[in-house]
């Protein structure tokens, strides 16, 4: 069996098990909301953190963010000059183009983990620096000029502000920058400790996320989130790597990055600014199931 099926298997291993623990009603309804903001605002935090002191960038983060950058610029806007083609009403192609270039962190980070070698968690976080502000700022635009509800870019500034991902990327580089900033031997080990329990948590989390009441009723939407998401993406970001010269580790993390499916926030943010949030719901499960396939194939064939 391929190395890449190998190491992605156990990820959506856990996936199903969150899926399967939260039909069984277990342990409670009440702890996935809970453990889910506990991994997104503390574990995470805590394993980047430690994961990154120390760590060394070279100047192939630049190509990682140009590749990352373009290929989300690209898809996105062929989407946005293609929408009445498929005759989707507004709050319907925002759930679409959601769905076409926001990355699920849990699961990237996972496949980052297992495929990357050790320096994994640094371009992990060129990754996440790049892609958070980029698709947060797009699918807002998004969102204001076709949601029932709209927006604007100043809340979507302030989140990013707060965003607890963003933020423990900044100080791990840091501390790797400056390296003569003090790191308390007894807080990083704390870190490290709390950091071992993110993933798994967040795949739970991921699985335990999933839906399929009336996954049939949405097949356009679904079918074109889908195909941009986990076969034009990581397409288009190869095409990238490649005419920018990006090579190795980084190409890798490129696909990573592209062709994991999209995140359980799409949900929150389509409800809160007027989009279709069912279809999203859909879209979410439907790249979550469909990825376990299409994964394996994009990362085995072009990394």
């Amino acid at each position: 069996m391929s190395p890449v099926v190998l190491a992605i298997l156990p990820i959506f291993g856990l996936i199903l098990v969150g899926f399967v623990l939260h039909r069984l009603d277990f342990p409670g309804v009440g702890f996935w909301p809970v453990s889910e903001r506990l991994t997104y605002y503390v574990l995470f935090p805590a394993m980047l953190v430690s994961g990154l002191s120390g760590r060394q960038f070279d100047a192939s983060s630049l190509g990682l963010v140009l590749t990352l950058v373009s290929a989300i610029c690209l898809v996105g806007a062929f989407l946005v000059f293609t929408r009445t083609m498929f005759h989707l009403d507004g709050p319907v192609f925002t759930s679409v183009f959601q769905g076409a270039i926001r990355p699920n962190t849990y699961v990237g980070m996972s496949a980052a983990a297992a495929l990357l070698g050790p320096d994994w968690m640094a371009l992990s976080a060129v990754a996440l620096l790049t892609l958070i502000p980029l698709v947060n700022v797009l699918c807002v635009l998004v969102l204001s000029r076709h949601g029932k509800h709209g927006g604007g870019l100043g809340r979507v500034g302030l989140e990013l502000i707060k965003n607890p991902l963003i933020l423990a990327c900044l100080v791990g580089m840091l501390f790797s920058v400056f390296n003569q900033l003090p790191r308390p031997h007894v807080l990083m080990e704390l870190l490290a400790i709390l950091g071992k329990a993110a993933l798994p948590l967040g795949l739970l989390a991921v699985g335990a996320g999933l839906r399929f009441d009336g996954l049939g009723a949405s097949t356009l939407p679904v079918a074109l989130a889908s195909l941009a998401h986990l076969v034009a993406l990581p397409l288009a970001a190869y095409g990238c790597a490649r005419l920018f010269g990006v090579s190795g580790p980084a190409v890798t993390t490129a696909l990573i990055y592209t062709a994991i499916p999209v995140s359980v926030s799409a949900f929150i943010l389509a409800r809160q600014m007027g989009g279709d949030h069912e279809v999203m719901a859909l879209i979410i499960t439907a790249q979550t199931v469909l990825s376990a396939l299409t994964m394996p194939f994009v990362l085995a064939l072009l990394g």
